[in-house]
């Protein structure tokens, strides 16, 4: 099954000091030898880059190149896919935003779910019940599925 990883995710695989660094390891080891689709959307990437980087979040930030290496690493394997917006975004974005209230912390999750719904995407790796939400997509938890 092919799908997308949310940022949460890959913040759990790079940060050793979490609980659930293991989980978050193991569901991307699993994902990065395996043949199926993978895919990155640009404001998960960025997010990760901010957030991984961020001296208010970690007590021992991430060095942007650290950062950096690590998402060209994913980028390089032959079946991960980074996606963007594209013509239909906005219709995508308008089209979700009618079945919930999108503000505040809503709006960049709206914004990544309105990216794979444009590219046909249904399936995505979180730990963020926000996603829920979503009609558009099914939510797999790997660091409670994950097995």
């Amino acid at each position: 099954m092919s799908l997308a990883v949310d940022t949460n995710i890959l913040l759990y695989a790079s940060d050793t000091q979490s609980p659930s660094h293991q989980s978050a390891m193991a569901f991307l080891e699993k994902r990065s030898t395996g043949r199926e689709l993978l895919y990155l959307p640009w404001p998960v990437i960025m997010g990760y880059l901010r957030i991984a980087t961020h001296g208010s979040v970690f007590n021992e930030p991430m060095a942007p190149k650290v950062a950096r290496s690590n998402i060209a690493e994913l980028l390089s394997l032959p079946h991960v896919r980074p996606l963007g917006e594209g013509p239909d975004f906005w219709r995508c974005y308008e089209e979700i935003s009618r079945s919930a209230v999108i503000r505040g912390n809503l709006v960049p999750d709206t914004h990544i779910a309105a990216i794979l719904l444009e590219h046909g995407v249904r399936d995505i790796a979180t730990n963020d019940s926000d996603f829920r939400k979503f009609e558009n997509l099914r939510v797999q938890n790997p660091l409670a599925d994950f097995t």
